[in-house]
């Protein structure tokens, strides 16, 4: 087995694209470097702008010369820059050097061979510049738009600057924290108290940070360094943790809101597909060169081919039912969902694989959903079609057409990357002239990808389509018979004390290792490494293992060496220290699989019968039942009784008009690195900050799924409750507090034990009630709402309910000693007040509360006095602070304290 050698080629001009920018790190961590070497780059790398009084003038873009410094600095722990063989780009040891790697990354501001023109191109191209507004920014000095150099600035939230409808200017409130990716430092802070003018102080925060970098350079493998298309997986991982918060540009007067690492890999991946444009029509000459500077000649032409990966039937197969999924739901369900996030990755793989493309191509991955920018020829679009076939063959095999995963990919030219609009139009519909090119394109690839969604599998199109799985009964073993899991596949491997099929057995042994401290690691390999933690079917022909011991296997470097080995996975939680930097030696995709743990604590409530009726013993240090987290927020009493409700809670959400935000939340002022930066910044709430906190803070809540945009969730009935209000203040903040940018929720709480699918639809049932939540028959519905006990309300009016009033009403239970059935007796209050307008002797619901009080009073030992002041309390906070201010969803309060109190 051989490494490709146009994979390698490929990455090397992905790695260059990448670090065109490095000096921009550097020069703003004060690099110490050879003063008379820094003057030879400026002359070399930098445009020279004239004085007018004499000659001498200065240079600009003076990051471009810390570039090839840089690269010298962290030379040892990169791939071997200096053979004979570095193809495309001349090796140092022959007379082509002056077209190096190190140069065709550094000349971006000065390109002028072929292989500088593909970087400086896509660089633009990333941006958005057409060519008038780039050499406008080529020679203006640093500054940005809120009066900062490119030592001060710090980055703005994307977030903060979304309008879905018109609104006052934005104030840029808000910066992110100069600091590596950790659960804390992707939330942004008040800029006022954090972002200064003191260049000094601002210069020892990126020192920091570089110090930082180049420490975690040396935890990366070197045996991987043999395998550019691994090396360069580990190495964007490493980048993006230690530079998703640098601003990418800070001169021209602009708004550094684009991270350096997003640009980065914008432009990685769109040097990459340029390159192997020109390569694969053997046009990588001087004329190409001089096309790639004369937009009029090559900018109109289409060179790129944008492939959209969408899995589509996500819920389907997850909750999919039939067979007895019961006994083992919590190991099922994890197992389930982390196949999905398998299913998703290798598809993107599949595609990255057959055009022989590194990850770096792929700019979005969230949540079932992936774009990879490639080269636009006729044997592009033939391999597709053929990795669409094999997907299909695949889901067609193994989940019999329940799921699967369509490829759209749509054209591109550099043109069509343009942010800016027709000059004078206004922006008035998303069908006008007036949009920017590059909303166009985003409005032609949402199309696109919505036919493919109505045309799954292409049954109707594709005569050649197996519309009928042929041999099925014969793969059906008498003895063994159907899958106990699913209910409809073979029955082929021995499991307790029943037979299930094959991917059954797959997503129980994902779901048993993902509990697993030592199983934190995914290697990807075409033949199989033999080991006892792997995937029995291999996945689009690739081989899954399961690993965390490096001891096993050293760091697998023969297997990276030969080209066995395609990906190494690191998916470990974030740990307890929020400010960790998420890093640990390999790339990483941020995969939400928290699951509650049993601990010792748990063992000895055991021990106390908490868990009394559960035939299942908790085992330390294995995952807990869901049977077994309907029991934890019950509550020990004195005498040692235990009450509260055995019973789970099903949290399931999205972000509102996650579509709008993307298509026009932005305006005009939008491009292909914020694109991607707006989808991985959406991500990262739910899988780098949300199993973090649910690891710290809400620690027995189980993780379905959560990525991308939306969240499922299952848990103790009242924990999930104080979670939903716990994650929207979060989300909030996350947002920088913009309130057109928010997220809706259903919350099922149920006993334990119901089937998984009714789990789902009950979850689903209830998002769908939150998001039609209109109560003033708003257009459109402005959702943001939250459904609980199957009452809808804004999340301000459940924060509410759920705090203020849910505390002094147990407050005044426990100082009045209210019965349940006093209690229980004010949902019937409740209904009748909401029915006034129905019959007018509902209005008589206050006289039946102040009769029932008083009688629940008059037991009490009081005197007349306590008994007139209590009365009052009582009226004021339930009557008056509970049913006539929240009418019917002053129910989640009750509900929320009467089920703590039963036995």
């Amino acid at each position: 087995m051989a490494i490709n050698p146009l994979l390698e080629q490929s990455s090397r001009v992905a790695l260059a694209a990448f670090l065109h920018d490095l000096g921009k790190f550097a020069e703003r961590a004060k690099l110490s470097v050879d003063t008379e070497a820094l003057d030879a780059n400026k002359q070399l790398y930098c445009p020279h702008r004239k004085n007018h009084v004499d000659d001498r003038g200065w240079f600009t873009r003076v990051h471009a010369a810390y570039t090839g410094l840089a690269m010298d600095a962290i030379e040892d722990f990169l791939p071997d820059l200096t053979g004979t063989d570095f193809a495309p780009f001349g090796s140092w040891k022959t007379q082509d050097a002056d077209d190096s790697f190190i140069n065709a990354a550094a000349m971006h501001h000065k390109p002028k061979t072929f292989l500088q023109w593909v970087i400086a191109t896509a660089d633009r191209v990333a941006s958005g510049f057409d060519r008038e507004e780039f050499e406008r920014y080529n020679a203006a000095d640093e500054g940005t738009a809120t009066g900062k150099n490119h030592y001060t600035a710090r980055q703005l939230p994307l977030f903060e600057q979304i309008r879905l409808h018109r609104g006052a200017p934005q104030n840029h409130q808000y910066r992110y924290p100069l600091k590596p990716l950790s659960p804390s430092s992707i939330f942004p802070v008040q800029a006022a108290g954090y972002e200064s003018d003191d260049n000094a102080a601002a210069q020892q925060e990126y020192h920091a940070l570089w110090q930082g970098f180049t420490a975690a350079l040396g935890q990366m493998p070197p045996s991987h360094r043999a395998n550019w298309s691994l090396w360069l997986d580990h190495f964007e991982t490493l980048w993006g943790v230690y530079t998703q918060a640098i601003p990418a540009a800070t001169a021209f007067n602009v708004r550094p809101d684009v991270s350096l690492y997003d640009h980065s890999r914008v432009t990685a991946a769109l040097a990459t597909a340029l390159w192997r444009y020109h390569h694969e029509r053997g046009d990588t000459g001087e004329s190409a060169a001089e096309a790639l500077q004369d937009p009029q000649k090559s900018w109109g032409e289409n060179k790129f081919l944008l492939i959209q990966g969408d899995f589509f039937g996500i819920q389907d197969f997850i909750f999919a039912s039939g067979g007895e999924t019961g006994k083992r739901a919590a190991k099922l369900l994890r197992g389930r969902s982390f196949y999905v996030s398998l299913l998703t990755e290798c598809a993107a793989l599949k595609v990255l694989d057959a055009l022989d493309l590194p990850s770096t191509s792929q700019v979005i991955n969230a949540a079932g959903k992936f774009m990879i920018v490639a080269h636009d020829t006729p044997a592009t679009r033939e391999k597709l079609q053929q990795v669409q076939n094999a997907l299909d063959a695949w889901f067609l095999e193994h989940s019999y057409g329940q799921a699967g995963v369509g490829l759209a990919w749509t054209e591109a030219c550099c043109n069509d990357f343009r942010r800016n609009p027709v000059v004078g139009a206004t922006p008035t519909s998303r069908h006008d002239d007036s949009r920017s090119p590059y909303r166009k394109l985003i409005d032609k690839l949402i199309r696109q990808m919505d036919v493919v969604k109505n045309r799954r599998f292409n049954l109707c199109v594709n005569p050649d389509a197996p519309i009928v799985i042929e041999d099925f009964l014969d793969r059906f073993d008498n003895t063994k018979g159907v899958c106990k899991i699913d209910g409809r596949s073979p029955a082929t491997e021995p499991f307790e004390d029943v037979y299930i099929g094959g991917l059954a057995k797959d997503q129980i042994d994902i779901g048993a290792w993902l509990a697993k401290p030592d199983k934190q690691r995914i290697l990807i390999t075409r033949d199989t490494l033999h080991m006892t933690s792997a995937v029995s079917i291999p996945i689009f022909g690739y081989h899954i293992s399961f690993t965390g011991s490096e001891a096993d296997k050293g760091k697998f470097g023969l297997e990276a060496k030969t080209g066995n080995l395609l990906r190494a996975w690191d998916f470990s939680l974030p740990e307890k220290d929020p400010d960790r930097a998420l890093w640990n030696g390999y790339a990483r995709r941020n995969i939400n699989a928290y699951v509650p743990i049993a601990t010792e604590a748990d063992k000895l409530e055991e021990a106390w019968d908490k868990y009394i009726g559960i035939e299942e013993a908790l085992e330390i240090g294995a995952a807990k039942t869901l049977n077994h987290l309907a029991c934890s927020d019950r509550i020990q009493e004195n005498q040692g009784k235990w009450i509260g409700i055995s019973a789970l809670s099903t949290l399931k959400g999205d972000v509102d008009n996650l579509g709008l935000i993307f298509e026009k939340g932005l305006g005009n002022d939008i491009s292909f690195s914020k694109t991607a930066a707006l989808s991985r910044q959406m991500n990262n709430f739910f899988t780098v900050y949300l199993p973090w906190f649910c690891r710290t803070e809400f620690k027995d809540s189980y993780t379905v799924f959560a990525g991308g945009d939306d969240f499922f969730l299952i848990g103790p009935w009242l924990s999930q409750i104080r979670l939903a209000g716990a994650m929207r203040q979060a989300f909030q903040r996350y947002v920088a507090s913009n309130q057109e940018v928010h997220f809706s929720a259903g919350i099922s709480t149920t006993k334990p034990g119901l089937p998984i699918a009714q789990l789902g639809e009950m979850a689903e049932a209830a998002l769908e009630e939150a998001k039609g939540h209109n109560p003033t028959d708003q257009k459109p519905a402005p959702k943001n709402a939250v459904c609980c006990f199957n009452q809808c309300m804004a999340w301000d009016e459940f924060a509410e309910l759920t705090g203020h009033r849910q505390m002094h009403l147990q407050r005044l239970s426990a100082d009045n000693g209210l019965s349940t059935g006093y209690v229980y007796g004010l949902l019937n209050l409740i209904e009748m007040a909401e029915k006034v307008d129905q019959n007018p002797e509902n209005a008589l619901w206050h006289s039946y509360f102040a009769y029932r009080t008083a009688r629940m009073l008059e037991r009490k030992k009081l005197d007349k006095d306590q008994r007139k002041r209590r009365h009052a309390e009582l009226a004021e906070e339930i009557a008056n602070a509970g049913i006539v201010r929240h009418g019917g969803n002053y129910r989640v309060t009750l509900f929320c304290h009467l089920y703590q109190q039963r036995d």
